[in-house]
């Protein structure tokens, strides 16, 4: 008997950090980015929750140095706060991605981290981590 059972809480964070807790699709809108412009496209984030209980949600999202978040190509890193999502509960997140006259032509890699959050986003249960492929033309 543990000391949580003594006032009916439940320990979950064995559970949550023993499997997936999401099921993560990316998708970029429009299919690609055109080299040697200022331009931009979205990176929709769709996160389905996959274990049996609400958790509190988030995205990071890191880019390579050719590409960025803003239209000044300072930032290299971004953070999509979801709140809770409940058990099999879908949520979308649109991110926009910058291109500039510095973009050449090739394949980018994209890492997309989403992280199960205790009790604020500064405290993590397990994370999930997936590659994407920009292609710019």
């Amino acid at each position: 008997m543990g000391l949580l059972d003594i006032f009916g809480k439940k320990n979950v964070s064995a559970d949550l950090g023993q499997r997936f807790p999401y099921e993560m699709k990316t998708e970029f809108v429009p299919y690609r980015l055109r080299s040697r412009e200022k331009n931009s496209l979205g990176l929709v984030v769709t996160l389905k929750n996959l274990t049996g209980e609400p958790v509190l949600s988030s995205v990071v999202v890191s880019l390579p140095k050719q590409l960025s978040f803003d239209t000044m190509g300072l930032a290299k890193e971004k953070e999509a706060k979801l709140g809770t999502l409940g058990a099999n509960e879908t949520k979308e997140s649109r991110i926009d991605i910058y291109g500039n006259t510095g973009t050449d032509k090739g394949e980018y890699t994209i890492t997309v981290t989403a992280f199960v959050n205790y009790r604020d986003y500064g405290h993590i249960l397990n994370s999930m981590k997936k590659r994407a492929l920009l292609e710019v033309v």
